[in-house]
């Protein structure tokens, strides 16, 4: 199923939206206002010791607010404004990503199939669309022992017999080690 230009724009919106806010959130929200929704990340990490590893991490900083009045409110939480690349990548059918670390602290959320990534210290886990991951594991040593002895950053590679299509946004900003969920 090809992805249409309207869903594209959709995501590249939804991604950049939040580094142009500079408003701070309101304090509490009104009465009577629905609950914040809460939603989670994955973070691919890698600890002093230069092993990767794999948090899931909530997202639970959100206010309500519209993003362009007259447009009815919706629940935000956005980052800090940072330089980034943006682009979307195909990757075909039985792709294999081998051991490898990430090019640059990247947040990457799959748009069509399915995938996994496997970090060093052996958690394993499968996306689809939606899910989000950030990928920093640019500070990764080779591992000295066990079942990944020689290999480092992280595993990766498709699921199913199909294409997966990912959106990618890559951070300009330099990979911090030993901060599982540092993004709130």
């Amino acid at each position: 199923m090809p992805i249409r230009p309207a869903l594209l724009s959709a995501c590249l919106l939804a991604a950049l939206a939040p580094c142009a806010l500079a408003a701070p959130p309101p304090a509490a929200p009104a009465p009577g206002t629905p609950d914040a929704p809460q939603r989670f990340y994955r973070h691919l990490w890698t600890d002093d010791k230069g092993i990767s590893h794999i948090s899931t991490c909530p997202v639970h900083d959100f206010f309500l607010k519209s993003m362009s009045p007259p447009a009815g409110p919706q629940w935000q939480d956005p980052m800090p404004p940072q330089m980034a690349t943006i682009m979307v990548t195909v990757q075909p059918a039985h792709w294999n990503g081998a051991w490898h670390p990430d090019p640059k602290p990247q947040w990457i959320i799959p748009l069509q199939g399915s995938w996994y990534v496997r970090a060093m210290d052996g958690t394993r886990v499968e996306m689809g669309p939606g899910d989000i991951l950030f990928g920093e594991d640019q500070n990764v040593r080779p591992m000295r022992t066990g079942p990944y002895r020689g290999r480092k950053g992280h595993d990766a590679g498709n699921i199913g017999d199909g294409p997966v299509t990912l959106m990618v946004i890559q951070s300009a900003n330099a990979p911090v080690a030993n901060q599982p969920c540092r993004y709130r």
